[in-house]
């Protein structure tokens, strides 16, 4: 990790006293479906409401109720964060991953944007399969059928979508230049 600070932030949050009838909807939506703080994305989505909405319904599946494990999930979070070199996304994660179950030896390697040395065969599989998606933009025979056997096609299918998912609101937090959370320290940046 780096304490490299990038230029400011595009898109500061909006206080809530300026929110218009369609964002203070979509807040109260938000407070209702899930058990978090409203911070990083939500703050940049709040510029579309309906979008918002949809995207954390979308996560709020997919963070809490898919097919897989939550350590799991926050692996593959960690890899979509680092892929995107997307400081809050990264930040945020790497507790939730600790917590999880994560080793700091494995956070640790993917922040440096390398293979963990300790897999077992369970996130091996996954950094296979995450790792092809994102390079190769799609997952090699074998690579599938490893984790077909392991988590089914309903865990396939969401292993994707967590993908997707994170991808979308790294891309989104790295247009607006979302800043890590307090505490936490910059990626640095992949050679281009």
């Amino acid at each position: 990790m780096s304490n490299h600070i990038p230029a400011q932030p595009r898109l500061a949050p909006v206080s809530p006293d300026a929110y218009d009838e369609a964002q203070k909807g979509a807040l109260a939506d938000f407070v209702a479906t899930r058990n978090v703080g409203f911070s990083g994305p939500w703050h940049v989505f709040i510029r579309s409401p309906e979008l918002l909405t949809h995207a954390q319904r979308m996560g709020e599946y997919l963070r809490y109720r898919c097919k897989l494990s939550g350590r799991i999930s926050e692996f593959v979070i960690l890899l979509v964060a680092r892929d995107w070199t997307q400081d809050y996304e990264f930040g945020t994660h790497r507790k939730h991953g600790l917590k999880a179950g994560l080793s700091e030896a494995i956070v640790s390697a993917i922040a440096e944007g390398r293979r963990p040395e300790t897999l077992d065969e369970e996130l091996s599989t996954v950094w296979d399969f995450v790792t092809e998606l994102q390079r190769a933009r799609r997952v090699s025979d074998a690579t599938y059928a490893k984790a077909l056997a392991l988590f089914g096609e309903q865990g396939v299918v969401d292993l994707g979508g967590i993908v997707g998912y994170y991808s979308l609101l790294a891309l989104t937090m790295n247009i607006a230049r979302v800043p890590p959370p307090e505490g936490e320290v910059y990626l640095s940046r992949f050679p281009e």
